[in-house]
């Protein structure tokens, strides 16, 4: 009888165990989609103080943002641009995103010849681009 008992205790001992492999499985495929569906936020890589505005309307995901510091220098994908470049740099982000929309975060001591200028050369590449100016949402 104990000797029954051993046996049956021995080989029911291996089918109790909990496989976990499947349930690894599923959470790998669980990060890899969440990865892959994540949107990134671009930082227009200089501290940019915006200003407040009464109309709060809400961009789209940013493909091309533009950023002009409290010196009027400006930048793009974090690199600090000629205003003479800015027109070539805005065609080849286009070649990569054609649909985007462009962004343009101003500082509040910026020079508005500075954002008028930007917009100007975005409208001479293309005319039916709509330009956002970024502003603070309180």
């Amino acid at each position: 009888m104990a000797r029954r008992k051993r046996q049956s205790m021995a080989a029911g001992g291996a089918e109790d165990d909990v496989n976990l492999t499947p349930m690894l499985d599923v959470v790998f495929i669980l990060l890899i989609f969440f990865i892959v569906t994540a949107q990134f936020i671009k930082e227009p890589g200089v501290a940019i103080i915006r200003p407040d505005v009464d109309n709060k309307a809400d961009a789209k995901p940013l493909a091309i943002l533009i950023a002009i510091n409290s010196e009027s220098e400006i930048y793009i994908d974090k690199k600090l641009i000629s205003p003479e470049e800015v027109g070539f740099t805005i065609k080849q982000m286009r070649e990569d995103n054609p649909r985007g929309e462009i962004v343009v975060q101003a500082d509040v001591n910026s020079t508005a010849e500075t954002l008028v200028d930007v917009m100007e050369t975005i409208n001479r590449l293309d005319g039916a681009t709509a330009i956002n100016i970024s502003a603070k949402i309180e």
